[in-house]
C-alpha cells in the first residue's frame, strides 16, 4: 500500500473519529447547556498544553530531518571521494587505471542497483558491496607507483579510498531509525491528549466548529506522519537518494 494512502487514510480517519465524537457528545448535552461557561482556566491550560505538544513536534521534525540531511551527505561524500579516486587514476598506466575504474564501477552500480534496495527493506548494507570496495582498496594500495608524477598520485588515492569507506559506514549507521521508541509514545500520547482536549470546549455541530476540529486532527496526523516518514533517511517516500552516484558517475549506474 502506498505511504501517501496510508497519510490520507490516517488522516480522514482521524478528522471522522473528532467529528463523530463532537456530534454523540453535541447529543447528550441538555439545551439548557451555556457554552459560555467553560473556565478560563480551562481555556488557558488547553492553549498551554497545545503550545508545549506544538513545540515538540517542532523539535522532532527538526531532528529526523537532520537526520535525513546527514544521511543524504554521507551518500554525497562517498560518491565524490569515489569519482576522485576514478579522476586521480589519470597519471597511471592505462592497464591499472583500467582495472581501478572497473571496479569502481562495479561497486557503484552495486550499490546504485543492488544495495540501495537491500538497505531500504532490510536495514542494512550488503556484503558483496564490502567486497567489492575493498577490492578498489586492494587496486589502489598495492600498486607501486613508477614516477614522480605517480608517486604524488598514490597518498591522495588511498586517502580518497578511506573516506569512500568512513562515508560507507556512515550511510550503514543512517540506515536505522533516528527517533527512539519512548519519543514515539511521547508523540503518539501527546497528539491524543493535545485532540481530546478540545472536546472539553464544549464544541458545537455548528459547521465552523466541525471544520475546525476535524482540520486540527487531520493536521496533527499529517505531522505524525511526516516525523514517521523522516525517520527512516532510507525507507521511506522522503528518503536521500542514490543521485550523488548517479551524477559523478553516471557511467557506473
Amino acid at each position: 500500500m502506498s505511504e501517501w494512502l496510508v497519510l490520507t487514510i490516517a488522516m480522514a480517519a482521524a478528522c471522522a473519529v473528532v467529528i463523530t465524537i463532537v456530534i454523540i457528545n453535541h447529543r447528550r448535552v441538555g439545551e439548557d447547556d451555556d457554552p459560555s461557561e467553560t473556565p478560563d482556566v480551562l481555556e488557558y491550560m488547553t492553549m498551554m498544553i497545545g503550545v508545549i505538544y506544538a513545540i515538540v513536534l517542532g523539535l522532532a521534525i527538526a531532528g529526523v530531518w537532520e537526520g535525513r540531511g546527514a544521511a543524504q551527505e554521507s551518500v554525497r561524500q562517498e560518491a565524490q571521494a569515489l569519482h576522485e579516486v576514478s579522476a586521480r587514476t589519470e597519471v597511471y598506466p592505462a592497464e591499472v587505471r583500467a582495472r581501478i575504474r572497473a571496479d569502481v564501477d562495479a561497486y557503484v552500480s552495486h550499490v546504485v542497483n543492488t544495495e540501495w534496495q537491500h538497505m531500504t527493506d532490510q536495514g542494512e548494507l550488503t556484503d558483496r558491496g564490502g567486497e567489492l570496495l575493498d577490492r578498489v582498496r586492494h587496486d589502489v594500495t598495492l600498486y607501486a607507483p613508477r614516477t614522480d608524477l605517480e608517486g604524488q598520485a598514490y597518498q591522495p588515492l588511498v586517502d580518497q579510498v578511506a573516506a569512500a569507506d568512513d562515508a560507507r559506514n556512515q550511510r550503514a549507521q543512517n540506515t536505522e531509525a533516528t527517533m527512539p521508541g519512548v519519543v514515539w509514545f511521547g508523540l503518539i500520547t501527546g497528539g491524543l491528549i493535545t485532540v481530546g482536549l478540545i472536546f472539553t470546549l464544549q464544541i458545537r455541530r455548528t459547521p465552523r466548529e466541525l471544520l475546525l476540529a476535524g482540520l486540527f486532527s487531520v493536521m496533527i496526523a499529517f505531522l505524525l506522519f511526516l516525523i514517521w516518514d523522516l525517520d527512516s533517511p532510507f525507507g521511506h517516500g522522503i528518503a536521500a537518494t542514490p543521485d550523488p552516484f548517479l551524477e559523478l558517475l553516471p557511467g557506473s549506474g
